[in-house]
């Protein structure tokens, strides 16, 4: 009798309760039936050709809003049976495919961080158009993420020409009723070229000095802005990313989520969330990957048997798999714990991030390894999971960054 252990979905966790295992299998079938082959078709094109008119982006798009997980709703559960939801979701779509998954996610950031601001209206007004989060800049990429200047021992950055941060690409001011934005956003605003809002994080003008900083909805199809046009990326190619322009574009004032005096919170808690969201994603990348390497073992045969009955190869697989258990127990300890918090803790959530997609990277490599010659072709699917998994490592933040931006938050200057 084999001891074999066909381990569930999310592998070595309690027992889900009915809503989630409800969840869990909507989402999974999603991924399955839709988002792989989607994704893989999407992958093929031009990045023009990949939002033109008639794409299966539209199509995934327009099938994700059945999956029903809508944001408000969502925020009437308990926080951690909120976020065990959003973490089981998150898992099954980015196991489908990862970009997607992404674009999915990032429809809902307007969303997102009007609630995490408290500003009821914008959540109204956010809720159930296709949005992105227009942070980091073309001369200031994952420092951006460093609205305190923490990483900077020994104080702030300073701005302006003579700066050691140098002027940032993209300013607003607060001019009566209403914000001005000028500047530029850098290629890598996800899900900019299909948006209808921007959740815009940028630094102000004040008094003629520059600081961080104002986030505010931005309509896109407000005057003044304009779009550049879509990477062509080695990964994630399911999810656009693209410049944006901004030309004195004028924004209620009622759009504000945080001004200068709120900022740095702000964008402080919504690193805590969006880390942990990309964790969660790439933990789905690697369990694909290892999935595949596990059904290809038990089919290919070398040496007259089976790879699976090769030592070296079943090592391999168990190490993806310890290390795929590690990082999925990190990432929902991480997100349970940041909204039980009194406040989230942003060491813990760049922990979650780096150690997921350091993960991934790691299990699709060794299983593109085990592929052979086959993994390095197009005719499988593990060259993609690479492309898509490298990514990883500096989506939403580059992990050196983040590594110092969680190692200064390890700093207490009153012991020193």
């Amino acid at each position: 009798m084999s001891d074999f252990y066909d381990f569930p979905l999310s592998g070595c966790e309690p027992p889900l309760n009915e809503v989630e295992k409800a969840i869990q299998e909507s989402t999974h079938r999603f991924a399955e039936e839709v988002l792989r082959p989607a994704g893989a078709e999407l992958d093929k094109l031009s990045p023009e050709e990949a939002i033109a008119p008639g794409s299966k982006y539209w199509e995934v798009i327009e099938k994700a809003e059945g999956l029903g997980l809508s944001l408000t709703a969502l925020a009437e559960l308990e926080p951690v049976e909120r976020v065990r939801l959003l973490a089981i979701a998150s898992e099954e779509l980015a196991w489908g495919d990862a970009g997607l998954a992404a674009a999915i996610l990032v429809n809902h950031f307007p969303t997102m961080y009007s609630m995490m601001a408290g500003n009821d209206e914008m959540v109204a007004f956010s809720e159930g158009k296709r949005g992105c989060w227009g942070i980091t800049e073309p001369d200031h990429g994952s420092d951006m993420l460093d609205a305190n200047g923490s990483i900077h021992i020994g104080g702030e950055p300073t701005y302006g020409h003579n700066g050691t941060y140098g002027r940032p690409n993209c300013v607003a001011r607060i001019d009566g009723d209403k914000i001005i934005v000028n500047g530029q956003k850098s290629a890598w605003v996800s899900g900019s070229m299909t948006a209808e809002l921007c959740a815009l994080y940028c630094h102000a003008e004040v008094d003629g000095h520059i600081k961080p900083g104002i986030s505010v909805i931005v309509p896109l199809d407000s005057p003044g802005v304009t779009r550049g046009k879509p990477l062509d990326k080695v990964g994630l190619r399911g999810c656009n990313q693209g410049e944006l322009f901004f030309d004195n574009v004028e924004v209620p004032l009622s759009h504000l989520l945080a001004g200068p005096e709120t900022y740095s919170e702000l964008a402080y808690r919504t690193l805590c969330e969006a880390n942990p969201h990309v964790a969660v994603m790439y933990v789905g990348i690697a369990r694909a990957a290892y999935e595949h390497a596990l059904a290809y073992a038990h089919e290919r045969k070398q040496g007259g048997v089976p790879i699976i009955q090769h030592q070296w190869i079943r090592m391999s697989l168990f190490n993806m798999l310890r290390k795929i258990e590690a990082a999925r127990a990190l990432t929902r300890r991480v997100m349970e714990f940041n909204v039980t918090a009194p406040r989230p803790v942003i060491t813990a959530s760049v922990a979650a991030k780096i150690t997921a997609t350091q993960t991934a990277f790691e299990v699709a490599s060794e299983a593109l390894q085990l592929f052979g010659g086959n993994g390095a072709t197009k005719e499988y699917p593990m060259e993609k999971l690479l492309r898509d998994a490298r990514v990883g490592l500096i989506a939403d933040g580059c992990n050196e960054i983040l590594s110092l931006k969680g190692a200064s938050m390890l700093v207490n200057t009153d012991l020193l």
